[in-house]
């Protein structure tokens, strides 16, 4: 049985979890202002660099991989401190990917909903001096 939570009471994911918001993830089909074209995921986004609630524009190129619910369904994003244990117990969506260096990040399903977890790692090597 799911636990319910009252109307002052903030989200399971952040209150019992420790799950940080990130971002809202909304797909488009329009071309934004600024928008940086990612090759390797086969997407454009714009917006999260400057948006003070960390709202972020998908634009999916006509072959991206990623399956249909992410590039049609909004989604939340959180930071997690790690990423395979916040997967236990989740409906994974996909893989398991690193978009880019010291990133992971991961999709599930939570009642028909994409959220995306999202670990960040630093650098193994040494701090400039």
């Amino acid at each position: 049985m799911p636990i319910k939570r009252f109307d002052h009471e903030p989200p399971f994911a952040v209150s019992r979890m420790g799950w940080r918001y990130h971002h809202l993830g909304i797909p488009t089909s329009v071309p934004r202002p600024g928008e940086r074209h990612l090759p390797h995921l086969k997407f454009h986004v714009s917006g999260f660099e400057t948006s003070p609630f960390g709202i972020e524009w998908m634009r999916f190129d006509p072959d991206c991989p990623l399956p249909e619910i992410i590039r049609t369904v909004p989604h939340l994003a959180f930071e997690v401190d790690d990423l395979d244990a916040a997967l236990k117990g989740w409906t994974l969506i996909g893989e398991v990917s690193a978009p880019s260096e010291g990133v992971r990040t991961a999709m599930i399903l939570d009642n028909g909903a994409p959220v995306e977890l999202i670990e960040f790692r630093k650098p193994s090597g040494r701090p400039k001096e």
